[in-house]
């Protein structure tokens, strides 16, 4: 079974500019946003904020119903994502904060794990540490490790299929920019055979049945 995991493909957001038009310091990932309201202090507070604000702290906590500490601690929060801004000692909530980031985060794909391009689960508590979203992040220098992933690789090739070397660097290049390398790389540790410009797989993990 696959073991995927969400991570971001979109731009971050933008926070709002802070009164006065000075722009937020950092953007934020929509899926933060989001985040910042499961909690129930949180959402209780941006409720409140929502539908009565501009609010001053004393009037939050009466309308939350949250003890001031608590609020204290979820205001920073939201405030921190941009769900809540502070202009001349009220709190608000900026129109259309939270459903940009509900679109934005409904947008992300998951990420491509090894799972997905053929390693079973125990090579891939191996190869998580070396990709990245379907990408070779780093080649190991440890052969056993780099084994794993030149077998990785293999496997996007075709057994009994002859591939032009055009073809192999196209496939390699979707992993990492040196795709000379790993081509030699497959070569030299016999996952891949060679002869007049072909390629053809030649070892690594084959799928039986």
């Amino acid at each position: 079974m696959s073991d995927r995991r969400p991570g971001p493909t979109a731009p971050d957001l933008p926070l709002p500019a802070a009164a006065g038009g000075t722009p937020a310091p950092a953007p934020v990932h929509p899926a933060a946003v989001l985040a910042a309201l499961a909690d129930g202090d949180r959402l209780r507070c941006y409720a409140a904020a929502v539908l009565h604000g501009p609010l001053g702290e004393d009037e939050l906590v009466e309308l939350a119903g949250v003890a001031p500490t608590r609020v204290a601690r979820a205001v920073r929060r939201l405030v921190a994502v941009g769900l809540l801004e502070l202009i001349d000692g009220a709190l608000q909530a900026p129109p259309g904060r939270w459903s940009e980031a509900a679109r934005a985060a409904g947008r992300l794909r998951p990420l491509r794990d090894p799972t997905d391009l053929g390693a079973d689960e125990a090579a891939a508590v191996i190869l998580r540490r070396f990709f990245r979203d379907g990408r070779l992040t780093v080649i190991p220098t440890q052969r056993t490790k780099r084994l794993a992933v030149l077998d990785l690789l293999a496997q996007q090739f075709e057994p009994g299929r002859v591939y032009p070397e055009a073809a192999v660097n196209e496939t390699l290049s979707g992993f990492h920019p040196d795709f000379a390398f790993l081509r030699r790389l497959l070569v030299d540790e016999d996952f891949l055979e060679r002869r007049g410009g072909f390629y053809w797989r030649s070892g690594g993990t084959f799928e039986i049945g």
